[in-house]
């Protein structure tokens, strides 16, 4: 009965790519970009391993899977760093409000504001709003998002 060891060793150079297959075939499947950088260490470890042999170098088993943990964990913090991971860039607070486009601008009434409840045109459409009262035609400024509703505030208190 062969060992573990002894199976990837009678593949050699070619397990190092079988796994990066492997691995990059699990990210296909899997949602979520988990394996892909785990692959890619495969993937480089089997190109440095067959560079090096062929330069007549050999490289045992033990510092080819502690070259591969090596690229594991530059690869991964590498991604993080970069912030290419999948949940994107946290740093924006209104990234799935919708609407939060327009927070700051000015838009147009297009129905007017009356006990706090109209219409605005924003870019391309027209959107609820929330806010003080404003005649049709007035410019107000929008300030936030109260669900799928622009709040807005007069711009001139005249």
């Amino acid at each position: 009965m062969t060992t573990l060891i002894d199976t990837l060793t009678s593949y050699g150079l070619m397990s190092w790519f079988m796994l990066a297959v492997l691995l990059l075939v699990l990210d296909f499947i899997i949602p979520g970009v988990h394996f892909l950088w785990f692959g890619l260490a495969a993937a480089v470890t089997g190109a440095i391993v067959w560079l090096l042999n062929a330069s007549g170098m050999t490289f045992g088993w033990p510092l080819q899977v502690l070259l591969y943990g090596m690229l594991s964990v530059v690869t991964l913090f590498l991604v993080k760093g970069l912030g290419l991971t999948a949940q994107g860039n946290a740093s924006d607070p209104y990234i799935n409000v919708r609407g939060a486009e327009f927070i700051g601008r000015s838009v147009v009434v297009e129905e007017a504001i009356f006990k706090g409840r109209g219409r605005v045109i924003a870019g391309d459409g027209v959107w609820p709003a929330q806010g003080e009262d404003a005649p049709k035609g007035a410019s107000v400024t929008v300030t936030g998002v109260n669900g799928s509703a622009l709040v807005t505030e007069n711009i001139n208190d005249d």
